[in-house]
């Protein structure tokens, strides 16, 4: 099998590119064991100074592959092991992000999307809810919005993404948006990073502390549900749930 997830290494950067065009890139057990083993990596080696999180063809993730989901609890663990890193973590988003890649979205530092990105909480849509991604995305998204879109799936743009905090901007290109970014983080002191991460994060891991194990929970006991069988089923069969109206 080849890698789902590839690194390259430049000037303090590495990139981390999202490589499983089969399933759109979805969090599958496999593709988040792997994206998990290369963030360790990176943690481990004093030559990363930053790490992007990039993608191949036109979705950066489509949420929990329905074949292959991920044990909740791993989700926690990548979602954790991202705020945790001492070195800062951006997205580079050109492609459509659903679902449990809106929660990678919040546990990044920072994120930038191009005008291609679409963005939608679709958990609802299959009879499950945006429990474990509730923890990167509860603490750094507008509440308001995010109650509109968990309870309604609907899509929305780069535009409104960040103006509801879930990225940090969005341009006519990424690249020149991320160009000022990445500059300032090879010009910063790797100690400074890593501490002034931690002032960053420190609110967003009390979540973790705080609610891991309850929306854990109930992340697996809705995946297990009968509602979450027949929405499961529909969208695999390509056809609305019954109780659409």
């Amino acid at each position: 099998m080849t890698d789902l997830i590839h690194r390259a290494h430049d000037r303090g950067i590495t990139t981390l590119t999202l490589d499983s065009p089969a399933n759109r890139n979805a969090l599958s057990a496999r593709l988040v064991g792997e994206l998990s083993g290369a963030l360790t990596r990176c943690g481990e080696d004093d030559g990363v100074r930053a790490v992007v999180l990039a993608h191949t063809g036109n979705t950066f993730c489509a949420g929990a592959d329905l074949r292959d989901p991920p044990d909740p609890k791993a989700m926690v663990t990548l979602l954790r092991q991202i705020l945790d890193l001492p070195g800062p973590v951006v997205a580079r988003v050109t492609g459509h992000v659903r679902a449990g890649g809106l929660g990678l979205l919040g546990a990044c530092d920072i994120a930038a999307a191009g005008p291609e990105a679409t963005f939608a909480l679709t958990e609802v849509r299959i009879g499950v809810a945006p429990a474990v991604i509730s923890l990167t995305l509860r603490p750094r998204t507008d509440p308001r919005a995010l109650a509109r879109y968990y309870l309604t799936g609907e899509r929305f743009g780069p535009a409104e993404a960040a103006r509801i905090g879930l990225l940090t901007a969005a341009g006519d290109d990424v690249d020149d948006v991320l160009a000022p970014v990445l500059d300032g983080l090879r010009r910063a002191s790797p100690t400074a990073l890593a501490e002034t991460k931690r002032l960053l994060t420190a609110k967003v891991l009390e979540n973790f502390d705080l609610d891991a194990g309850e929306l854990t929970s109930l992340s697996s006991r809705l995946f297990a549900s009968a509602d979450a069988r027949e929405g499961m089923t529909a969208f695999l069969e390509g056809r609305d749930p019954e109780w659409v109206l």
